[in-house]
């Protein structure tokens, strides 16, 4: 089947709200230009943020200390239990503190190179100068992080820089980021300028007179549902990582808040864009329903190898060490165990393949922090590590004190998401997206701990300057919940609740969830081709098909019943799934976590093909069964010129 058979080519898209001129003061420019809304009227105005994470929270805290009203929604039952809470291993920000060469320069620089020339510089930069206002705020809120003898702020090492910029607080540095956010919010909410919603999930966005006005949610406790109205949206809701069905994100993660958008019109930007973190606990067997990420920090200190012969069954102390392969410092000497995610990834499933695996199915390798206890002691290890060294035991039984931990990528993060512009604003006018949710800055791959920086550069410094530019023009026309928009869009949900539960079928939703995720990691995962892309869109087809004739989904909606939540987010799944796997085959080159098997150079790397494909694939949604129609941004590099990506 032809490639063209399963898409359409759309019109090109352009970002037109970033300012042109030196990169260097476009955001100054920007924030200048903007029109913004005086405190007397920003209390007549509402916004409605969906999300909680360090995004959606940081968001909500700033814009309702601005004066703004803000309505909050998540799905969880406190807003502190937001995925980002998982986050370990730190935030990066270019504050030079180590004196060691770092500036705001090379994190521009590191990220654009890290992203495979497949990010837009003017956000890049923009990104790279907020992250050192961050630090700041952060601090003032009482965040503990890690600090020196001396009291000054540590800082460590993550793949893909040659500098240690990453901030810290042990391996538990999104929590307490979070509880940073949380208390802000808590603040807000307090003094009643903060609706709290917990336990509802938005499952429609309406759109009146071509402009975000509201949502529609329901319940996740009594069933019932709200439509709710505001003046803008925005969505914090993150990432899509669970379309695999094993992922290290929380199982309640989903891309439902940002499908419903696309659905309505707002344009979906590289979804098979997917990273695969070379750090995670591997997979113990079919039971497993999540898998357990373990810091990137830990390359730090622990070496990663596997032994140099194949099929070698013997316990990792009684290899000797001229029978070992430190694979990644033979490789890559310049960056050692310390290369990006996807280029460490890709190595280990290499040196798997190559049947020098270990533990159970050959399916992992060891990262052995043997040398690091020698030169620094236990003591030092367990101050940097020993949460994880305890999770990790917990989890495995195994001490890694005193043995190698094991461990094999999985999928973590997802640089695909909604489209915007500069402004973070989508295709659909008055929709804002923010965080994990929106297509990112972060390109084909996102460096080790960019994601805590973004989502919260997002939600504490280039939201709330960017928002007030729509808002000037509000507050828009009163609308009820009896509008007629708003009554489509309610029913649009109760059909749609009302469909999954009258099918009564014989097969549960999970069994679905788990059959498309093996289609997805097998022809989708870390390394996909034509072939392989093109069998599994045939296979997602005739599984969404039979999910709709065959799903089980028991009780009612008019009460807790976890399984029609799933059954709406499976539902959302297989048509991500499906576009995901059209925009692989598309994009035939390889590039960060893309990589196809018919595009790398000699040496195995990827290879990019930048007269071809640098450009941002947005794609149109056309209905449940059209094709998808493909929108170029074309990406310029005025700055850091596109060229063979090497760490070795």
């Amino acid at each position: 089947m032809a490639e063209n058979e399963f898409w359409t080519e759309g019109d090109p898209i352009a970002d037109t709200a970033a300012p042109d001129g030196p990169v260097e003061t476009r955001w100054e420019r920007r924030r200048f230009s903007a029109k913004l809304v005086n405190p007397a009227n920003r209390r007549k105005l509402t916004v409605i943020i969906v999300g909680t994470g360090l995004a959606g929270g940081s968001a909500a805290a700033t814009l309702a200390e601005a004066g703004y009203h803000v309505k909050s929604y998540c799905f969880q039952d406190s807003p502190r239990r937001a995925h980002s809470i998982a986050a370990q291993g730190g935030i990066n920000a270019a504050k030079n503190y180590r004196n060691d060469g770092d500036s705001i320069y090379r994190l521009f620089y590191d990220t654009v190179k890290g992203g495979d020339f497949r990010a837009r510089e003017s956000n890049v930069y923009r990104l790279a100068q907020v992250s050192v206002n961050i630090i700041d705020q952060c601090v003032a809120q009482g965040v503990p992080f890690a600090r020196e003898y001396g009291g000054l702020l540590d800082n460590r090492s993550f793949g893909g820089t040659q500098v240690s910029r990453t901030f810290y607080a042990r391996g538990q540095t999104g929590q307490q980021l979070l509880l940073g956010a949380y208390q802000a919010m808590e603040r807000q909410i307090g003094l009643g300028n903060i609706e709290m919603h917990t336990r509802h999930e938005m499952l429609e966005l309406i759109i009146v007179d071509g402009k975000a006005r509201g949502i529609v949610v329901r319940d996740l406790v009594s069933g019932e549902i709200t439509t709710e109205i505001a003046d803008a949206v925005v969505l914090a809701s993150g990432g899509y990582g669970n379309v695999f069905f094993l992922s290290t994100n929380a199982k309640g993660s989903n891309v439902t808040a940002t499908w419903r958008a696309h659905r309505k019109g707002a344009l979906f930007a590289n979804p098979c864009y997917t990273q695969i973190h070379p750090t995670c606990i591997p997979e113990s067997g079919s039971h497993q329903s999540k898998l357990t990420l373990m810091s990137e920090s830990l390359r730090n200190d622990g070496r990663v190898w596997v032994p140099k012969a194949q099929n070698d069954k013997r316990a990792p102390g009684d290899i000797p060490e001229e029978e070992r392969d430190y694979y990644l410092e033979r490789i890559y000497p310049s960056f050692g165990n310390l290369v990006p995610r996807d280029i460490a990834s890709r190595a280990a499933k290499n040196v798997c393949d190559e049947g020098r695996g270990v533990g159970p199915g050959g399916l992992g390798v060891y990262l052995d922090f043997a040398d690091a206890i020698k030169r620094l002691g236990r003591k030092a290890v367990e101050a940097k590590y020993g949460n994880l060294f305890e999770m990790y035991q917990r989890i495995t039984g195994e001490d890694p004190y005193e043995v190698p931990m094991r461990i094999y990528p999985a999928v973590h993060y997802t640089m695909g998401g909604l489209w915007v512009d500069y402004d973070l604003q989508s295709t659909i006018p008055g929709l804002f997206v923010i965080g994990e949710a929106n297509f990112s800055d972060h390109g084909a791959n996102r460096l080790g701990a960019s994601a805590l920086m973004q989502g919260l550069a997002d939600g504490y410094f280039v939201l709330p300057n960017t928002i007030n530019n729509y808002l000037a023009a509000g507050p828009f026309p009163k609308i009820d919940h009896t509008h007629e928009a708003v009554v489509t869009a309610r029913k649009q949900v109760e059909d749609r609740l009302e469909k999954f539960l009258t099918i009564d079928g014989d097969r549960t939703v999970d069994s679905f969830h788990r059959e498309l995720g093996h289609i997805m990691w097998e022809y989708c995962g870390m390394e996909r081709t034509e072939e392989g892309l093109t069998k599994a869109i045939g296979l997602i087809r005739a599984l969404k098909e039979e999910f709709w004739t065959r799903v089980k989904v028991p009780g009612t909606g008019a009460e807790l019943n976890q399984n029609l939540e799933r059954a709406g987010r499976v539902a959302d799944f297989f048509e991500l799934g499906e576009l995901m796997c059209i925009d692989a085959l598309h994009r035939r080159e390889s590039c960060g976590g893309h990589f196809r098997a018919e595009s790398q150079a000699p040496d195995g790397e990827a290879l990019r093909h930048d007269d071809e494909f640098s450009y941002a694939a947005a794609w149109e949604y056309f209905g449940a069964d059209g094709k998808p129609v493909l929108h170029k941004e074309a990406l310029e590099f005025e700055y850091v010129h596109p060229s063979t990506r090497s760490y070795k």
